[in-house]
């Protein structure tokens, strides 16, 4: 649980953890990491959704 802020821009998030604005798109796509949207487009995306699927991607060797 994040005690901080907890939802960043998607670039905020890729630039913090080093992926592709592209692949955290695909994963809140995909139901995996949970977002805010405006106008249908993704705003924010939660930061501790995110490390998880950090870490699986890592895991799974990218």
């Amino acid at each position: 649980m994040t005690l901080g802020k907890a939802w960043f821009t998607p670039q905020e998030a890729a630039s913090m953890f080093g992926v592709e604005v592209s692949l955290i798109l695909k994963w809140v796509d995909e139901g995996l990491v949970r977002s805010e949207s405006t106008d249908g487009r993704v705003t924010h995306i939660n930061i501790d959704d995110l490390k998880l699927e950090v870490e699986a991607f890592v895991k799974k060797g990218g």
